[in-house]
């Protein structure tokens, strides 16, 4: 694996490709290059076989035409800018054999592999959270998450991992990594020995958290068990979104015990020193 010194790059972000964002991918590369980066991974959403009770059509979107536009910007942008190229895949067990074939068909920089369905709902929609606490979605939504990344489907990094925390009724009240260890835990164990990483992902900050995703208790954690591999995504759905609380991000990592961070080129991870 290779080192390198570079500013912290943005590996979470969706361009007109997600169902839930308008952005040209251009804009977000001006936008990027306006706030000093020098490196960013578009992650559009597939998410197969989303709840259709959701109101949103199957958010997969054109691959070819996908890939071709970014390319393209890729080749212009060469010399100034480095354009990676990535999707974010919602993670359901029963989807393995669709998203290796989806994810092999062309050469990724990166695979960012996410859980937004738990059980046939999305946190998001807050059904899910009828007649049931917070503490038992979230348990649910951690043995949802650990089913999903002990299945074979291929990805480099789990998405935000406590993500079902920003749709609960009272978010992080009855939240914790202690209460939650031994569900955490195991999923810390697979990642690592399976060579996979994590993502701070600063939208924890928009949605009302006093953390981003993974709560900073988890991230001690994971670096405890000898977890390496930590990209850094703002989880972006437009331009103004792109770095969101960065400096932020830079304070957790180093608090952590991480001096770096990590990018990923044609599937494989480079450890950047944080500057």
């Amino acid at each position: 694996m290779s080192k390198k010194h570079t500013t912290i790059s943005d590996y979470h972000i969706h361009s007109r490709f997600s169902i839930d964002s308008k952005n040209e991918p251009r804009e977000l590369i001006e936008e990027a290059i306006s706030k000093g980066l020098k490196t960013i991974c578009i992650t559009d959403h597939n998410d197969k076989d989303y709840p259709l009770q959701h109101g949103y059509p199957d958010p997969v979107f054109d691959v070819d035409e996908y890939y071709h536009t970014l390319s393209a910007l890729r080749e212009e942008y060469q010399g100034r800018f480095e354009l990676r190229i990535g999707v974010e895949i919602g993670l359901q067990p029963h989807l393995v054999e669709y998203f290796n074939a989806f994810t092999g068909a062309y050469p990724l920089d990166y695979i960012l592999g996410s859980v937004h369905v738990v059980n046939g709902m999305d946190p998001y929609s807050r059904e899910i959270f009828i007649n049931r606490t917070d503490e038992e979605v979230y348990a649910e939504a951690f043995v949802v998450t650990l089913n999903n990344i002990q299945s074979d489907t291929d990805f480099d990094v789990l998405g935000h991992l406590d993500y079902v925390t920003r749709y609960g009724i009272y978010q992080d009240r009855d939240y914790s990594y202690a209460k939650f260890a031994d569900y955490i835990d195991s999923i810390l164990h697979q990642l690592i020995t399976d060579g996979r990483g994590i993502e701070l992902n600063t939208a924890g900050f928009k949605h009302g958290l006093p953390y981003a995703h993974p709560h900073s208790d988890i991230l001690k954690r994971y670096r405890e068990l000898g977890g390496e591999i930590i990209t850094v995504g703002s989880d972006a759905h437009r331009p103004g979104q792109v770095a969101y609380e960065f400096d932020k991000a830079k304070e957790i990592l180093l608090a952590c015990g991480f001096a770096y961070y990590t990018e990923f080129k044609d599937r494989k991870p480079y450890f950047c020193n944080i500057t």
